[in-house]
C-alpha cells in the first residue's frame, strides 16, 4: 500500500517536479550513459529529504539494514535488480557469502539479513553467512524477528579466496560496516568480488569526499535540465581536525557553522525563503559514534565534556585523551512530509543501479528541522513501482503521489552516481596507477 502524502506542497520544487517530469527522457539517458563508463554500489540505502522548496539526499549508507522494511510488492523487483547486478559481477555465479556485522545481533537486524537472503535467492543463487567475529569458532544461530533461526559460520580463509566448508562463493557481499578497520581475512581476495569494496568501509570511508563528488554531479545534472543545482545538492564544509572537548575545538566548529549558514541565508534570499535554516553536523569518518546533529545557531555550539576517566588496571583513573576529528557542517534540508501525525523522511533502497523501494522514516518526537535517524523512529514500508505508480506527466505539480516518487528515485540515483565517483577516487589500485 502506498501511503498517503500529506505534505503542503509548494514553491520552487513545483517547478523542480514539473522540469524533471519534462525531461524523464533525457534524463534516463543521462543515466545509462553515466552506468556505462562507472559502477553504482552493490546497493544503497538514501535518505531523502524534501523541504517544499528543496529536494535532496542527506546520506548515503553503503552497507543498508533494514531490508524488511521494504514492502512485500517490491521483492520480485529487487530480485531481478539483484539477477542483472549478479549477472555483470559474475554471470557463472552460483553461491554469494553474506558478512554480517560482528557481536550478538538484534533480532531486527536479522530480519533484514533474511530478507536480504530471499532478495538473492530469488536471483538464483545459494545463499549463506559467514562471520569473521573472531567470537565465533565455527557457528552460531540466532532468532529472528519472525523466530525464524540464522546461522553465522565462521569464514574460512584460504590463499585468495574466503569461504565456509564445502562452499565456495564467487562473490561476498559486505554487510558489516567494518568501523574497526578492515581485518586481513578480507585483504588481497584476488580470486573474488568483495562489495562493496574495502575503501567503502566506516573506518576509512570520508563524507566530505562524497559531498564533493555529489556536488560535481549536481552542477552537470542542473545544466542538463536547466535547474539551480542547490535545489537538489545541500551545501557543505568539511573541518579539519578538531578537538570538541576543548574551547578552541568548539570554536573553530561555531565558525565552520556560521560561514555556511551565511551562504545558505543567501540562497534562501535568492528564492524568497523565510524559513530559518540549520546546519547539520556529521563526524566524517562513518565509524564515529557521535550521532549527527541538528545546529539551528552557531552559538548554541559549546565544548563537549570531558572524556570520563578510563577505568581498569593501571589506568590510575586518567581520562583518555580526545583524538581531534574532522567534522562535516552540512545544510540541513527541512522536510515537509508528514504521515500518522508524525514528521518524515523517504529512506530510497537501491540494488545495482535500480531503486527497488524503500521506507518513510517517521519521528513523532523531531520537527521538521531536526535529525529523524533516532532509535525511536518507526518505519512504514513505502512502494515505489507497479502499474499504478508510474509517473503521471500530466498530472499538476505536487498533486500527484507517483510523481513524488519519481523524483526520490531521481535524488537517489544522483547520489549512485556520486557514489561511483567516490568509489573510483579512493581505489587504492586506481590511485596507485
Amino acid at each position: 500500500m502506498v501511503p498517503h502524502l500529506t505534505t503542503a506542497l509548494t514553491g520552487p520544487i513545483n517547478e523542480l517536479e514539473q522540469r524533471i517530469l519534462d525531461a524523464t527522457p533525457v534524463i534516463e539517458r543521462w543515466f545509462r550513459l553515466e552506468w556505462m563508463e562507472h559502477t553504482p554500489p552493490i546497493y544503497c540505502a538514501v535518505d531523502v529529504r524534501n523541504a517544499g522548496f528543496k529536494l535532496a539526499p542527506v546520506a548515503t549508507d553503503l552497507f543498508p539494514d533494514g531490508w524488511q522494511h521494504l514492502a512485500d510488492s517490491m521483492m520480485p523487483l529487487a530480485a531481478q535488480a539483484a539477477q542483472a547486478a549478479i549477472e555483470k559481477i559474475c554471470p557463472e555465479a552460483r553461491n554469494l557469502l553474506i558478512i554480517p556485522e560482528n557481536g550478538t545481533p538484534q533480532p531486527d537486524y536479522l530480519a533484514g539479513l533474511e530478507r536480504l537472503r530471499d532478495i538473492f535467492r530469488m536471483a538464483g543463487l545459494n545463499v549463506r553467512y559467514g562471520s569473521i567475529d573472531p567470537a565465533i569458532a565455527s557457528a552460531a544461530s540466532y532468532a529472528a524477528a519472525d523466530g525464524q533461526l540464522l546461522t553465522f559460520e565462521a569464514a574460512q580463509r584460504s590463499a585468495y579466496r574466503l569461504g565456509l566448508d564445502h562452499f565456495t562463493p564467487c562473490t561476498i557481499l559486505l554487510n558489516n560496516r567494518l568501523n574497526a578497520g578492515a581485518p586481513g581475512i578480507l585483504e588481497e581476495l584476488h580470486e573474488q568480488y568483495l562489495l562493496p569494496p574495502l575503501q567503502a568501509g566506516g573506518s576509512v570511508r570520508r563524507k566530505s569526499v562524497f559531498h564533493h563528488c555529489y556536488a560535481e554531479v549536481c552542477k552537470r545534472f542542473g545544466k542538463l535540465i536547466g535547474i539551480d543545482a542547490w535545489l537538489l545538492n545541500p551545501l557543505s564544509a568539511v573541518t579539519g581536525p578538531i578537538d570538541l572537548h576543548t574551547q578552541a575545538g568548539a570554536d573553530q566548529l561555531r565558525a565552520a557553522v556560521d560561514a555556511l549558514l551565511a551562504k545558505v541565508r543567501r540562497k534562501y534570499k535568492e528564492y524568497g525563503i523565510h524559513e530559518k535554516p540549520f546546519a547539520v553536523v556529521k563526524a566524517n569518518l562513518g565509524s564515529s559514534s557521535m550521532p549527527a546533529m541538528a545546529v539551528h545557531d552557531a552559538r548554541d555550539i559549546a565544548p563537549l565534556p570531558a572524556p570520563k576517566p578510563a577505568r581498569g588496571k593501571g589506568s590510575k583513573g586518567k581520562a583518555a585523551a580526545a583524538e581531534p576529528a574532522e567534522y562535516v557542517v552540512q545544510e540541513g534540508v527541512l522536510t515537509q512530509e508528514r504521515l500518522d501525525s508524525a514528521t518524515a523522511e523517504p529512506v530510497i533502497y537501491t540494488i545495482d543501479r535500480y531503486v527497488v523501494g524503500g521506507f518513510y522514516r517517521l519521528n513523532a518526537g523531531r520537527g521538521s528541522g531536526e535529525v529523524l535517524d533516532t532509535p525511536d523512529a518507526r518505519q512504514r514500508p513505502l512502494a515505489l513501482a507497479g502499474s499504478d505508480h508510474l509517473p503521471r506527466p500530466g498530472a499538476k505539480p505536487g498533486a500527484s503521489a507517483p510523481n513524488r516518487f519519481y523524483m526520490y528515485g531521481v535524488a537517489a540515483r544522483l547520489a549512485l552516481v556520486a557514489v561511483s565517483y567516490e568509489m573510483e577516487s579512493t581505489d587504492p589500485e586506481l590511485m596507485e596507477a
